[in-house]
């Protein structure tokens, strides 16, 4: 059987997504996997704002070329990544098990040692509550998220909220140097990346909801290749694909796009698919909160329902709103 291609980024987290499918494939159908890099518009405008260069699409869209192309069989994506609505002739083949979803706050490592020192646990599993106490009024926390920025205002009301692009060791470097008083990371990338010993503190998603998949690694692949969709059933995990279903269906009825301060969060409990949304003014005056539950086929359905209750109590008005600033960012993607 002919070997598959994956077409991913380069970053240390892309391929260890990507080879953690490949293992996956390999493992339990015999197949092996070609790493494909592909450099993506993201990756070469690595100093630029998200919200200046348009956002999360341009870390997939050359991969997505590329898969629909035929030059690679299928393509790995944090499914955080993915556009809501997938380029025609391509969907979701299969996604690995859900890793933590929640966000994290990480702060600087004690002063003399290294951000990979094994010595780092000096203040991790730390309350929030012990955590804002510790930044004080006016700290100066990195992210790139609006929609993080957007509801931690709420919780460090004096906070500037400055973007931090780059791997994750960079981040760490940029940290631990001084140039943030704390970062904001997905606790998923931490935890794959053997990172976990720099979690201060998990935030809970009642504090900030979650991007719309974050902790899921989403397999793509061209809708008329049956014979890789099959092989993907055998990797396929029901929860998290009903999960990501669910989160999606809230993005794509709110017609939300890339850097859009929209949290969503299916969690399945006893048979029990529950999905929780908010969207959220940049400046955290604003928000909505919708949630619904229900068994694992009607994901979709329980994900446009939120999306509805969302929009009945003014969603709409604050990602119109958000949307025209973008619109005023020159190269912003619509």
């Amino acid at each position: 059987m002919d070997r598959l291609r994956i077409g991913t980024r380069g970053s240390e987290l892309a391929l260890f997504q990507a080879n953690a499918v490949a293992e996956l494939l390999a493992r339990r159908t015999g197949v092996s996997c070609d790493i494909v890099v592909i450099k993506t518009s993201g990756d070469r405008l690595a100093d630029a704002s998200l919200a200046q260069i348009g956002g999360k699409r341009l870390f997939v869209k050359e991969i997505e070329d590329a898969l629909a192309a035929g030059d690679v069989d299928l393509a790995v994506h944090s499914s955080k990544d993915m556009p809501a609505l997938l380029p025609g002739g391509l969907q979701i083949g299969a996604v690995l098990p859900r890793e933590d979803p929640h966000d994290a706050v990480v702060l600087p490592s004690p002063a003399g040692e290294s951000s990979g020192s094994a010595h780092t646990l000096r203040r991790d599993g730390l309350s929030m509550h012990e955590v804002i106490a510790e930044l004080g009024h006016a700290p100066r926390i990195g992210t790139s998220s609006i929609r993080r920025a957007a509801q931690l205002i709420r919780l460090f009301p004096g906070a500037t909220f400055l973007p931090v692009r780059g791997n994750l060791g960079t981040r760490l470097r940029k940290l631990d140097s001084g140039e943030y008083d704390a970062l904001v990371l997905a606790a998923a990338g931490l935890r794959r990346l053997g990172r976990a010993d720099r979690i201060t503190a998990t935030i809970p998603a009642d504090a900030c909801v979650p991007a719309p998949g974050q902790g899921i690694i989403a397999v793509e692949i061209r809708d008329t290749d049956e014979r890789t969709g099959h092989l993907l059933g055998v990797i396929d995990d029901a929860d998290a694909a009903a999960a990501l279903r669910s989160e999606r269906a809230v993005v794509t009825r709110l017609g939300g796009g890339c850097q859009m301060p929209i949290g969503a969060l299916a969690d399945i409990a006893e048979g029990e698919l529950t999905v929780r949304a908010v969207v959220i003014s940049p400046d955290g005056q604003r928000i909505v909160r919708g949630s619904a539950s229900g068994s694992h086929d009607e994901a979709e359905a329980l994900g446009r329902s939120v999306a509805d209750e969302l929009l009945q109590g003014g969603a709409g008005d604050i990602l119109a709103d958000v949307q025209r600033a973008h619109a005023a960012v020159e190269g912003i993607q619509p």
